[in-house]
């Protein structure tokens, strides 16, 4: 017997803040165009990996746009939870893609040791702090609806790490704009690509415990067990299984048994209703399945496999 009170299939977290990622999404994409101007015109390496990093935010932030667009298609027969995991790979192409940035940089960078190229400070100067400038704007869009998504998660560590990798840019522009000492940016260069991996993992590893559908962060099954069984006529609960979706949507099923006198129509729905609501206002479930099974039953189970 099942009983679902569910609101499964409403907007996600990401749509919720899809006007925050569009708004993120056209400052990155406009300070992109000027650092990369001033990295030719400058020679920075540094300069070029920020603008590289920030390109990579600009896709995972369209990618994650793109996500929340085809997450918001309805259920159908064949895929009865919509595409709603579709944040999920978005989130995941993301995180490789911000590996795959830090290599490239790392790599350059390695390539220019002993033969740093000469930097035009200036230039470098003015693009790293309007990238600041801009990282800090973004920031403040997104500060709060970050906990609520993976991919705006993913997003706002994206714009972190572009912030400080515009604070290296512009400290490794004083350094060489006060001593001549070259070799400062492609120190900085690695820096930012060392501070990229981080995030990846970070966010990797968040995707992949979705995908492998462990329990989301924060709930413990044995509370869980421990309220259920609280619920009057109920005697024991077994095959707990919770899960998410995506982000901001957590699934709970369980085969619940109860007193052989509760399985009628009244009693049914009363158990019912208060297992839903306990899981509602407690662990912020709203779709649950519940099967429920007589204590009589269950008892003739034990013993055939005794």
């Amino acid at each position: 017997m099942g009983h679902d009170h569910s609101h499964t299939h409403g907007i996600t977290a990401t749509g919720r803040h899809r006007k925050r990622l569009i708004a993120v999404l056209s400052i990155t994409l406009a300070v992109v165009v000027v650092q990369v101007a001033g990295a030719l015109l400058s020679g920075s390496l540094a300069l070029l990996a920020d603008a590289g990093h920030m390109l990579s935010d600009a896709a995972g932030v369209t990618i994650a746009l793109l996500a929340s667009w085809i997450a918001g298609r309805p259920a159908s027969d064949l895929r009865t939870y919509g595409y709603q995991r579709a944040e999920v790979l978005a989130a995941l192409a993301n995180a490789l893609i911000l590996v795959v940035i830090s290599v490239v940089i790392f790599t350059e960078a390695i390539r220019r040791i002993g033969s740093a190229p000469e930097v035009h400070t200036d230039v470098m100067l003015f693009a790293a702090i309007l990238g600041a400038v801009a990282n800090l704007v973004s920031l403040m869009i997104l500060r709060g609806a970050h906990e609520d998504s993976l991919n705006v998660r993913g997003a706002y560590l994206e714009v972190l790490g572009d912030l400080l990798g515009s604070f290296a840019v512009i400290v490794a522009a004083v350094v060489i704009l006060i001593t001549g000492y070259q070799a400062a940016d492609t120190i900085a260069s690695v820096l930012i690509a060392l501070m990229i991996l981080p995030r990846a993992w970070s966010l990797l590893r968040d995707v992949v415990d979705v995908l492998l559908e462990a329990s989301p962060k924060g709930v413990e099954v044995q509370m869980i067990r421990e309220h259920i069984l609280s619920v009057g006529g109920v005697v024991d609960v077994h095959d707990i299984h919770i899960w998410t979706i995506t982000s901001g949507v957590p699934v709970f099923s369980a085969h619940v048994v109860v007193e052989d006198g509760v399985l009628n129509a009244r009693g049914a729905d009363q158990v019912l209703d208060k297992l839903t609501t306990c899981l509602g206002s407690h662990f912020d479930t709203e779709h649950c399945t519940f099967q429920l099974e007589p204590a009589s039953h269950s008892e003739h189970e034990s013993h055939q496999h005794a």
